[in-house]
């Protein structure tokens, strides 16, 4: 499904209150409803609007919504480390275009007959943003935290009460109808009951231990297998773990975002790692065989005479492996020539009887003094 963005859709900023965007979709509502607006597109721009309302005037869809954009009601959407990625639980193609238009209107759409006890809500997602060293990411770890979600009443099941009884206003069904005429013509409002709040049920007690509302705040610890390679912005998905989904609805999620620290010495390129590699005059002059630290453990690397800074050595196959993309990054080693600024009467010495041998004869020097 394409970014859409709803604010633009309801014609509101989004610092808009509630209010507003109510109003923002009474009056875009009123304009393309079907029933008045005879033109071709005005149904699919309804259920557009519809769509934008249905996310804009629930404030936790909202919430998620200014976190993450559409994206986060996207279905089947890609996952990353044994985690399917994205979030789900609402579908636009089967947006209920009857419910939305009865939260401004009491009413239900087109004068349609519904017949659904309270609609199943699912669960609220968690974001957990976790901090991770050099070394945990790119070697994989095992974290444990610690999260207050809403779990099922286990007293009444989720319930809310006990000793239910067949609602006498509703007969079950949970909601109740009757006929209302608005600017728009007549129509059959279907209605929440307002006895068993759409249950289709009465309880005779209220749970004690959830006071009726069929969740409960508990802490749980999450045990967390980090795989190899993650990276800053990464985010894993564990299904299912979020709080507790009302009147039947499935629970929600919990993402995980990494940030991950930076190394003194090792700087990182998606799956690449680069190391600035100091050389002195002499080393770069003649070459030499140097130790360089890799993330897997020390290596020698013999480097050729008259290495240059600058100068880019790739090391295959030395990077970082992503169980993400089931592949290895290489190292690339940067070369630094480092020229002293302290030396002492002898290596003063040395250098000024380098200099009387004709350094500057070199092809690059001819060059230069070509133009002086």
């Amino acid at each position: 499904m394409a970014k859409k963005d709803y604010y633009e859709i309801l014609g509101v900023n989004k610092n808009a209150t509630d209010d507003e965007i109510k109003k923002a979709f009474r009056k875009l509502a009123k304009e393309y409803h079907p029933d008045v607006n005879k033109d071709p597109g005005a149904a699919e721009k309804f259920k557009e609007i519809g769509e934008a309302y249905s996310v804009l005037g629930d404030s936790s869809k909202r919430k998620q919504y200014d976190q993450f954009g559409s994206a986060a009601f996207e279905n089947n959407a890609g996952g990353f480390g044994g985690f399917s990625g994205g979030f789900s639980g609402f579908d636009f193609d089967d947006l209920d275009l009857g419910s939305i238009f009865e939260q401004f209107m009491g009413g239900t759409f087109g004068g349609r007959s519904r017949t659904n006890t309270k609609r199943a809500t699912r669960g609220e997602d968690f974001l957990i943003k976790m901090d991770l060293t050099f070394e945990e990411a790119i070697f994989g770890t095992e974290k444990k935290f610690d999260i207050s979600i809403d779990e099922r009443c286990f007293d009444c099941n989720g319930e809310g009460g006990h000793n239910a009884e067949t609602c006498s206003q509703c007969h079950g069904r949970g909601r109740v109808i009757t006929e209302q005429r608005t600017i728009l013509g007549m129509f059959q409002t279907e209605t929440t009951c307002p006895y068993c709040k759409g249950q289709g049920k009465i309880f005779k007690k209220s749970c004690s231990t959830c006071r009726g509302k069929g969740v409960v705040k508990q802490k749980k610890n999450i045990n967390l297998r980090i795989p190899k390679g993650v990276n800053s912005g990464d985010q894993m998905r564990m299904s299912g773990k979020g709080s507790a989904g009302l009147n039947g609805g499935p629970n929600g999620d919990i993402y995980i975002e990494f940030k991950v620290k930076d190394h003194p010495l090792f700087k990182r390129d998606d799956n690449d790692i680069y190391l600035e590699v100091p050389l002195t005059i002499t080393e770069a002059a003649l070459g030499c065989t140097k130790k360089i630290p890799t993330i897997h453990g020390t290596e020698k690397y013999s480097f050729s005479s008259g290495t240059q800074s600058s100068e880019q050595i790739r090391l295959k196959g030395k990077g970082i492996y992503s169980e993400k993309t089931k592949s290895t990054g290489d190292m690339y080693l940067i070369t630094k020539v480092i020229i002293p600024t302290k030396l002492d009467r002898k290596q003063k010495s040395l250098l000024n009887d380098l200099d009387d041998t004709d350094l500057d004869e070199d092809v690059v020097f001819r060059q230069y003094n070509k133009y002086l």
